[in-house]
């Protein structure tokens, strides 16, 4: 149901969606999120990013957190692809599309899969500024984000 691919190679969003939804007619949404290298982060001069990952796990991780969301919301297909190795400014790093029949669910589990990946999937950021380079840390607004998906038994 879900394409996960990790990959050096720049993505076609347009072209993913085209080939998740072709000769379907059951998909009434598609949700999606396209990430970006930004010129700033911690410090104000990004000029380039690495990411770093451990092959295999990474890839298992992603269908793990596709499984989930497929588990929750009555989706139709997906795509997750990520890049890795050195990017520049405006260079997409994720894509992630979720098909479903209504809408919520596929923004919902869009959402889900977004907050999921930024803190389970095992990806290392190094950024490139003109005064030095250095590895990004976790966000506490990432975690944040997550517990948002909990399930309680109130």
């Amino acid at each position: 149901m879900f394409d996960v691919r990790v990959q050096h190679e720049a993505f076609n969003s347009g072209a993913e969606v085209d080939r998740m939804t072709a000769s379907r007619t059951d998909i009434g949404a598609v949700a999606t999120f396209v990430g970006l290298v930004r010129d700033f982060n911690e410090k104000p001069d990004v000029v380039a990013l690495t990411l770093e990952h451990y092959p295999g796990m990474t890839e298992q991780q992603l269908h793990q957190i596709a499984h989930q969301a497929a588990d929750r919301w009555p989706l139709l297909g997906g795509t997750i692809v990520h890049r890795v190795g050195r990017l520049e400014p405006g260079d997409p790093i994720v894509l992630v599309a979720v098909a479903s029949a209504h809408r919520q669910a596929a923004f919902d589990a869009c959402n889900f899969i977004m907050d999921y990946l930024k803190t389970q999937a095992p990806f290392w950021k190094k950024e490139h500024t003109r005064t030095g380079d250095y590895w990004v840390s976790s966000r506490t607004s990432d975690t944040q984000a997550v517990k948002r998906w909990e399930v309680t038994d109130d």
